[in-house]
């Protein structure tokens, strides 16, 4: 409706999959350890229950999308078939590296999180595909997601990031988002983290250690100035944001 709206699209035909029930169905298999959830189950279903103690970064999204009309409407499939890099939900897909299920008239495929976004609001659905469902697994460890933007609710992104922490393996990953064209997946500044020995049961994270970590973090973002906010800003909420989901996570 925005790109209807605002932006002088002109769509010819248009048809609803509301009715479809098995986009509104999720389903956890405890064997695999994963989750996935229908393109079209809503936000407020993500916020509290079930889903939100298995994968609680997808809850903190969900909790900062719109109003409670629009969480009560807006999917992850309407995240992904739009692809702004300042959808909530999409760092927290990152950072998980979700699995994207498609279905088209060439049948099913699954595509990783890293394949599917292609730049501004571009992605690799072919014609006639949509998102049929999401898969992410199930983390061991701490999880979070965290977003600036001009006032406390019903606001679009400024800067967004999700750090997940898994104790099995030991590894931390952080996406960022609305900070270039693409959600960034900050490989160096994980590989660097993994460096340092930080990681290992039991250690102490220091101040100077989350203070390198938001630079580096911010080092690998790409912002642009725009009407919301200044390229400068954006890095330095990063830098910001990443430094204090790290110390949580490590808490």
């Amino acid at each position: 409706m925005v790109e209807v709206n605002l932006h002088g699209r002109q769509p010819q035909t248009v048809i609803s999959l509301r009715h479809v029930e098995e986009l509104h169905e999720w389903s956890y298999r405890q064997t695999q350890q994963t989750v996935t959830i229908g393109s079209a189950v809503p936000y407020s279903v993500m916020e509290t229950g079930k889903i939100a103690e298995l994968v609680p970064a997808l809850a903190q999204a969900a909790r900062t999308v719109g109003s409670p009309q629009i969480r009560a409407a807006g999917t992850l499939g309407g995240n992904l078939g739009t692809c702004s890099p300042a959808g909530d939900s999409l760092p927290v897909l990152s950072a998980l590296n979700a699995v994207i299920h498609l279905i088209g008239p060439q049948g099913t495929r699954d595509v990783a999180w890293g394949e599917f976004m292609l730049g501004v609001k571009k992605n690799a659905l072919g014609s006639g595909e949509f998102v049929h469902s999401i898969t992410v697994p199930v983390i061991q460890g701490w999880q979070g997601y965290a977003k600036v933007g001009t006032r406390n609710a019903m606001v679009i992104a400024t800067a967004s990031a999700c750090l997940v922490r898994d104790t099995e393996e030991g590894l931390i990953s952080i996406a960022l988002g609305s900070v270039g064209p693409t959600i960034i997946r900050c490989s160096q500044a994980e590989k660097w983290l993994r460096k340092t020995n930080s990681l290992r049961a039991g250690a102490q994270i220091n101040a100077d250690l989350a203070v390198e970590f938001g630079r580096r973090v911010s080092d690998e973002a790409t912002p642009i100035d725009d009407h919301r906010s200044t390229a400068a800003y954006r890095r330095h909420c990063v830098a910001i944001l990443a430094q204090r989901l790290l110390v949580r996570s490590l808490a």
